[in-house]
């Protein structure tokens, strides 16, 4: 398997709204190649520490390998950030946080199933212990929920096209590969500045990963580890993602009413707002990113800090 090499987007933009320091603890949920938090440890030294979680056994062993300079200052676990708090005490991390975008490693490697522009087993899981593949969904799914599916967390506007095609096709023969899948949608759909299949591999990605799921149950978790004071950031790469996120922050920072009361002024309990949101429009890269790296263009950071409560 080829070495786990990954360019970290956004890495100026979140050491800056994250303030590595001396003796603070970032808690990294999507861990990946390390590049965000070896950069946090490099900047907080000589005793700010790290707490990495990673789904993906690779992605953590190769950040083993890379933080081996900071030894005693990090501790790595295979987890999905949706339970980051099962690893950090409440109240306990200065910083938080979640990238949301696939690494380049999963992307480039075949066997890994991520890409349509290599052939691999349709695969898409991130942690390889997890049940579902993209070829279980493809394969079994009703011909609705494929549509709803694309549709939903692609975007995709061909969605009960595809979904159609798929379900006649797998009547003949199943689906095993990427490129199986991903030729089929462009045959029926032509090409454009994109490959046809773009937004239906995103959809499957995101299904069998959970990830929305994952991230509003991530999102939560991470706000009970923040100490007041302490900033969450979140990258994403996905408008349903970043939606979540900006609306997490805005509820949070509003005065707000207690549940089940909002239809009975006399009951109304206003509360002191939790949070202060950093980025009023989400932070994308720079022109000498985009020129490093092009899967940086759809990134987006949010940033949102903790209140201390009266």
């Amino acid at each position: 398997m080829p070495e786990f090499v990954h360019q970290s987007v956004l890495l100026r933009e979140v050491l800056e709204a994250l303030q590595p320091a001396s003796g603070r603890l970032l808690l990294d949920g999507t861990l990946g190649g390390a590049g965000h938090s070896y950069a946090w440890l490099e900047a907080s030294s000589p005793d700010g520490r790290l707490i990495g979680l990673d789904r993906d056994e690779a992605a953590l062993k190769a950040a083993e390998e890379r933080l081996k300079k900071f030894t005693g200052r990090f501790e790595l676990h295979r987890a999905n950030f949706a339970n980051l708090d099962a690893h950090a005490a409440p109240e306990s991390c200065d910083a938080v946080l979640l990238d949301l975008g696939v690494s380049s490693p999963q992307l480039d490697w075949a066997d890994r199933g991520f890409s349509f522009q290599r052939e691999g087993p349709l695969d898409m899981r991130m942690d390889q212990r997890e049940p579902v593949t993209a070829a279980d969904i493809v394969n079994t799914w009703p011909e609705d929920e494929l549509a709803n599916l694309f549709w939903e967390l692609g975007e995709e506007r061909a969605s009960r096209r595809i979904a159609s095609l798929i379900v006649k096709r797998r009547v003949v023969r199943k689906f095993e590969t990427t490129t199986d899948l991903a030729e089929l949608i462009a045959k029926n759909l032509g090409r454009g500045k994109i490959h046809p299949a773009t937004k239906v591999f995103q959809a499957l990605r995101m299904e069998v990963n959970r990830e929305v799921d994952a991230l509003e149950a991530g999102l939560e978790a991470a706000w009970q580890v923040l100490k007041p004071g302490g900033r969450l950031a979140v990258i994403t790469f996905h408008s349903l993602e970043d939606r979540i996120v900006k609306d997490f922050g805005r509820a949070l920072e509003r005065d707000y009413f207690v549940e089940g009361e909002v239809d009975r002024p006399e009951f109304r309990q206003p509360k002191s707002p939790e949070a202060k949101v950093i980025t009023r429009k989400p932070v994308t890269a720079a022109e000498d990113e985009l020129q490093r790296n092009p899967r940086a263009r759809s990134a987006k950071l949010r940033v949102i800090e903790k209140l201390a409560q009266s």
